[in-house]
């Protein structure tokens, strides 16, 4: 054990001590024969292996006959385990995407391991993308999404300029569906804390409701400070219905909240005008002029943008509130799905394409265009963020 521990205590030489080991065993030497005992002793004194001191002196005879001092400095390898393996990418740029699903698919593919290809995903070499269905886009399709987009452009007349509209009168709307529990959550207990307690009669049939969102451009003052947070409010699709029968829990004839299922037109149109509109009126910023616009997508159970009883609801209190359609299969021109003017290009760009009919089709006119970053955080952090963007 004691033998051990020595061994470990010895320390290792930085270049100048080695340097100065090799002037001290020259001047032990005699015509490149070293004295008896001279390597032990400057091991000794160094408190390092006597193999140590020889590699030095071994290093060092062979520039003996070299003008120049000899280089006895430590040299450490450049590369140090395993050689990565390289990996040609365009291999697997060259799969069918249904073979490049998964790492087991790809490696067994190119002819690598699994824990290589993994590696590479790690280092960012391979990016994982997640792709998810979208709406296919008809030639009508496209030219309805056109004019709306172009619906939306404030042109100048002074100069060449133009903006696309700040959009503060547009309520977005749209449902949502929102299971009462999960079949599964996670929770952080401390030790000895009892697991809680949750119950259902079944996992598959959880309760889920429908709610109506709506929500609009939130405004700022100059100094930054919000004014109107935008949100009009989510409403329930739900109905208060008496029990019909007496049970432990409550009296026959007690209201209980019972979720609507089946939201047809009729529905549509009494949660729009007995809550959205209410709302609208109580929470809208004064000194708005002008029309403001419901926009809703394309669904079945929407009404039609010009339903008698809702125009006649929509002009009370000296307000002018419209329904409108957003494009179909556009999901992305609505905040409350996809995003919003996703697959809108500048002007500059869509006028540079040429023709028309260039400009409805092809890629640039479907749903696979990629928005570029336009460092909307950034801007926001310094104050520069436009409400309206050219």
């Amino acid at each position: 054990m004691e033998r051990l521990i020595n061994l470990n205590s010895k320390k290792s030489l930085t270049n100048e001590q080695r340097q100065a080991i090799y002037q001290r065993l020259l001047q032990e030497s005699s015509n490149g024969k070293l004295r008896k005992g001279s390597i032990s002793d400057i091991a000794n004194s160094y408190d390092v292996y006597t193999k140590t001191i020889s590699r030095i002196w071994g290093r060092g005879k062979l520039h003996v006959n070299e003008e120049s001092m000899a280089d006895v400095s430590l040299k450490k390898s450049k590369s140090v385990g395993r050689k990565k393996k390289k990996i040609n990418f365009g291999e697997v740029k060259d799969l069918p995407f249904r073979r490049q699903s998964n790492i087991r698919s790809i490696a067994n593919s190119i002819g690598v391991s699994k824990s290589t290809l993994q590696r590479r995903v790690q280092e960012g070499a391979l990016r994982p993308h997640t792709n998810a269905v979208k709406p296919d886009l008809t030639e009508a399709n496209k030219m309805a999404r056109l004019e709306f987009c172009f619906s939306k452009i404030n042109r100048s007349l002074s100069n060449n300029d133009s903006t696309f509209d700040d959009m503060f009168n547009v309520v977005h709307i749209d449902e949502k569906w929102f299971y009462l529990t999960k079949s599964s959550r996670r929770y952080y207990l401390v030790p000895g804390e009892d697991e809680p307690l949750r119950i259902c009669k079944s996992k598959k049939f959880i309760t889920k409701f429908m709610f109506l969102a709506a929500v609009v451009h939130p405004r700022f003052d100059a100094s930054g400070n919000e004014i109107f947070s935008g949100k009009i409010g989510i409403f329930p699709f739900t109905t208060l219905e008496p029990a019909k029968r007496s049970s432990k829990n409550r009296v026959a004839g007690t209201l209980e909240t019972k979720p609507i299922f089946s939201v047809m037109k009729e529905v549509t149109r009494t949660w729009l005008i007995e809550k959205v509109l209410p709302t609208i009126r109580a929470k809208w910023p004064q000194g708005h002029t002008g029309p403001i616009f419901i926009q809703q997508d394309n669904a079945k159970p929407h009404i039609n943008v010009n339903d008698s009883r809702f125009l006649e609801e929509a002009s009370r209190d000296g307000f002018d509130i419209r329904l409108c359609f957003q494009p179909p299969n556009s999901p992305d021109l609505n905040v409350l799905d996809l995003g919003f003017f996703r697959a809108i290009q500048s002007l500059q760009e869509q006028e540079s394409l040429g023709t028309i009919d260039e400009l409805i089709s092809g890629v640039r006119g479907g749903n696979n265009y990629q928005t570029p970053h336009i460092g909307k955080g950034k801007l926001e952090r310094q104050g520069n963020l436009p409400l309206q963007i050219d």
